[in-house]
């Protein structure tokens, strides 16, 4: 993380990782809602009912709103610094 604050900017590689690191985390959020949602749904008799994907389709619209704004961030940092490979 010292990196990040290096007067020049980050590496661009560096970026990269941190960037890979964060999208498995919010794959391993999903995944773990996912499981908590189904959970929570079993014990209902909704086998007929369109509760599950509405439920979904929300939670997953929310995520992809807050990981586009996340990833708006990222470019707009990146962005600010200059190229590596100039």
């Amino acid at each position: 993380m010292e990196e990040l604050t290096n007067p020049s900017g980050p590496r661009r590689d560096l970026v990269k990782t941190l960037c890979g690191e964060f999208m498995q985390s919010i794959k391993d959020i999903q995944v773990t809602l996912r499981e908590e949602i189904k959970s929570a749904c079993e014990y209902r008799p909704f086998e007929k009912s369109d509760y599950n994907s509405r439920i979904a389709n929300e939670i997953c619209f929310q995520k992809l709103q807050y990981l586009l704004s996340q990833l708006d961030h990222l470019q707009n940092t990146v962005d600010r610094y200059p190229s590596s490979s100039d």
